[in-house]
């Protein structure tokens, strides 16, 4: 199954993942495929579930014990860029080329 290049950059934008190459590109269509197979899953008559631990009527937590902590100023030295006590992340991780260059990479591929 062919993917667009409108498909391509949604995905790279949802995920941060980088598909300019080829080898991107065939792992994402792998992918697709594998995921195609659960349309010929026969779901008539089978009610969703609200939990997919529908059976546990109750689901066990375990105590939260905080053993450590009160370290946010050296957290905070990690960070390139912070504002208040807060990260600042970027809107991505990976440097998306424009559509225009993704349609002649995709043609080439």
């Amino acid at each position: 199954q062919e993917v667009s290049v409108e498909v391509l950059d949604h995905l790279e934008h949802l995920a941060l993942v980088d598909f300019r190459d080829s080898e991107g590109v065939e792992r994402l269509q792998k992918a697709i495929q594998f995921a195609d197979q659960l349309h010929e899953v026969n779901t008539d008559g089978v009610e969703p579930m609200d939990l997919v631990l529908e059976d546990r009527w109750c689901l066990y937590l375990r105590e939260d014990d905080v053993t450590e902590g009160n370290c946010t100023k050296e957290l905070l030295e990690n960070a390139r860029e912070k504002v208040e006590e807060y990260f600042v992340a970027p809107p991505g991780n990976i440097p998306l080329p424009k559509l225009e260059e993704r349609d002649t990479f995709l043609q080439s591929s």
